[in-house]
């Protein structure tokens, strides 16, 4: 995969993990041969609404973006939640991949393009200005000291998914982690306020406690409670 070229050399410019797990179904490799390439973003130019869907050129349906989906149940919640939204879902595992692709299917959503590879490259495809969400749900953490700079959360991404927000665009990000958790509050404090890009959407110190409404909670997240771990929400919105 061609690493996306951030302005910081000392940060993450490419996604970091496996991109396989359990091999493939039959079923399962059908729906990945025969679904996706119907589903995929286009090969090359800019990631607009009307390139993906067929819309006028200045169609202001807003567009929202994922990064690294997992088996994208967030993904098709949103998508179904928002019909007349459309959604752009980045993962580089196929495994996942396929999990969003049933769920597509069974859901009939027709608002979603989906990208197998590193979410860096077609995030870097979508016109400055114009994503109305971003979101990052439980990215790896990355918890040693060495790895710190294959984190999401990190300038360069960071930098990136700025520029890509249109003016009150928002950003959410997730992580049961305790090191995860504090880094992302150290990359964003800088981020935050009148000489930042963003607001930090919490009114109370409890608020990034719990999930803010029409946040479906993702098949991680969901087992990381049942173990008894402790989830933290994230929700920034940018400036005008």
């Amino acid at each position: 995969m061609t690493a996306h070229k951030t302005g910081d050399p000392t940060t993450l410019n490419r996604l970091y993990g496996r991109t396989k797990g359990h091999r493939l179904r039959p079923g399962q490799k059908a729906l990945l041969d025969e679904l996706y390439p119907a589903l995929a973003i286009p090969e090359d130019g800019p990631l607009t609404v009307g390139a993906m869907f067929g819309d006028a050129p200045g169609s202001p349906r807003p567009l929202h973006f994922e990064i690294g989906f997992g088996a994208g149940e967030h993904l098709a919640y949103r998508a179904d939640l928002l019909p007349d939204h459309a959604f752009i879902g980045a993962e580089p595992f196929v495994n996942g991949m396929v999990g969003a692709l049933q769920h597509i299917r069974d859901q009939r959503l027709a608002n979603v393009r989906l990208y197998l590879g590193d979410a860096l490259d077609a995030l870097a495809r979508v016109p400055d200005g114009t994503l109305a969400f971003v979101y990052l749900l439980h990215p790896d953490p990355w918890p040693k000291a060495r790895h710190a700079k294959r984190r999401m959360m990190n300038p360069g991404p960071l930098d990136l998914i700025t520029a890509k927000l249109r003016p009150g665009g928002i950003f959410r990000m997730a992580t049961d982690h305790p090191i995860y958790c504090r880094w992302s509050m150290m990359q964003m404090a800088p981020r935050i306020g009148p000489d930042g890009d963003f607001d930090w959407m919490a009114e109370r110190a409890n608020h990034f406690a719990r999930a803010p409404s029409g946040w479906r909670l993702t098949r991680y997240a969901e087992k990381a409670l049942r173990e008894g771990r402790e989830l933290w929400f994230f929700q920034y919105q940018k400036r005008g």
